[in-house]
């Protein structure tokens, strides 16, 4: 197990720094994290598996023959009884086809053989030239008899590797899947290069190929940090990925004063805990922003206005049935809903949604993070921030929910 765990992570490391060699093989991996993972999991579990006589200690593990015999008998032990396990399993599924094919007597002294084997490898100490004989009588009359109902030693690896596979891209697509965050339009609540879960299941798994979402369970509450595909009309080169904070829901009217967002003509409640201040990264060249705790819903998180960089009235915005209106935690900086369709304003359809970031899983010091919780810095971050987080979460305001739009909005969505 641990070596295994070992080149995966070696892996994972390599992809994000390789160093010149494959780059498009990094790449796809970066891309497909778990997936890689997995299989490299596998096919190593598997090549070890084909060593395991070899490895250190081995003649020690009594899980791998009896100890004290040489190498090829307890091989051949081990054989013995992976032999005995598949044999009896297929007697036990289709016993009684195989009798009608076979005839009796046939199938008695298949049934004869496998015993004598049973008894001859429960025996102590093990008689090695008695062994020898009931595993070569079963195994002749076995593969003379059942050798087109027996599965393949090549054909049960390949199932074993179809099969993790399969797992793989199951979890992705129904499950789970995870993604690196890369640029700073959450901060601080998701960190430039963070790499986080997200929860597929939440609001109803996609079926692989299709738009059809079962358990379906939309659209999602305010203040949820979601991953979705970029939806605006003017799409960039590429088809991407992008994560924001759900702020408004299908018949809301959202407006946004300086970033901060009003609901309904309610202004969203929020806490000043101190000054924050993070370096360039992407070309962003903010270094000191206000760092806010935002209370929505039953929901409280950090938000960032970088100083010097107020962004004036923006909307009305009229939310849509059948999407969300979304917006990054780092308020001046962050391509979300208020900026999208040419500076229009559009929401996120529910067909784009590909689930709930739940927690980061790397780097190892923010792991199993969860973003969802209790809002929180970063180690190493100046102690008056995380005590100005704590003073503003003592008085957390007594109204956190916005008022019911009054009338649902007109067809075309924006204003």
């Amino acid at each position: 197990m641990l070596l295994p765990a070992a080149l995966v992570f070696l892996l994972l490391r390599w992809c994000e720094n390789p160093a010149g060699l494959w780059p498009d093989l990094a790449a796809s991996v970066r891309d497909q994290r778990v997936p890689a993972a997995l299989l490299v999991f596998t096919l190593s579990e598997m090549v070890l598996y084909q060593l395991r006589y070899w490895l250190p200690f081995a003649e020690r593990v009594d899980a791998l023959g009896p100890a004290g015999l040489s190498r090829p008998v307890r091989q051949e032990h081990q054989q013995a009884l992976h032999f005995l396990e598949q044999t009896e399993r297929l007697l036990r599924q289709k016993g009684k086809s195989l009798r009608d094919q076979l005839g009796s007597s046939v199938f008695e002294r298949l049934e004869a053989s496998l015993l004598a084997l049973r008894e001859t490898l429960d025996r102590e100490p093990l008689d090695v030239d008695a062994f020898k004989r009931c595993f070569d009588a079963a195994q002749q009359i076995a593969n003379e008899q059942l050798g087109r109902f027996r599965k393949s030693d090549a054909r049960q690896t390949l199932e074993s590797l179809l099969g993790a596979v399969l797992l793989a891209v199951t979890l992705r697509a129904m499950v789970f899947e995870a993604f690196r965050i890369p640029s700073g339009s959450m901060l601080p609540t998701l960190q430039i290069g963070d790499h986080i879960f997200v929860n597929k299941l939440i609001y109803g798994p996609e079926l692989p190929f299709t738009d059809y979402r079962i358990f379906q369970h939309l659209p999602p509450a305010r203040g949820d940090v979601m991953v979705f595909e970029y939806p605006d009309d003017n799409p960039l080169d590429e088809r991407q990925d992008f994560i924001k904070r759900v702020i408004a829901l299908p018949g809301d009217t959202l407006d946004a004063q300086n970033g901060h967002p009003v609901i309904n003509g309610w202004a969203v409640p929020y806490c000043r805990a101190g000054t924050y201040h993070y370096g360039e990264a992407d070309g962003r060249f903010f270094k000191n922003a206000e760092l806010d705790v935002e209370f929505l819903g039953e929901m409280a998180y950090l938000t960032l206005y970088a100083e010097d960089a107020e962004s004036g009235a923006e909307g009305p915005f009229h939310v849509k049935p059948g999407e969300v209106y979304v917006m990054g935690d780092n308020r001046n900086d962050s391509l979300d809903s208020r900026r999208w369709r040419h500076g229009v304003g559009a929401g996120v359809p529910y067909a784009n949604i590909r689930g709930r970031a739940s927690r980061v899983w790397l780097p190892l010091s923010r792991f199993m993070f969860d973003i969802l919780g209790r809002p929180a810095l970063p180690a190493g971050m100046a102690p008056e921030l995380t005590q100005g987080i704590d003073d503003c979460l003592a008085h957390r305001p007594s109204q956190t929910s916005p008022p019911e739009p009054n009338t649902l909005p007109e067809a075309h969505g924006v204003g």
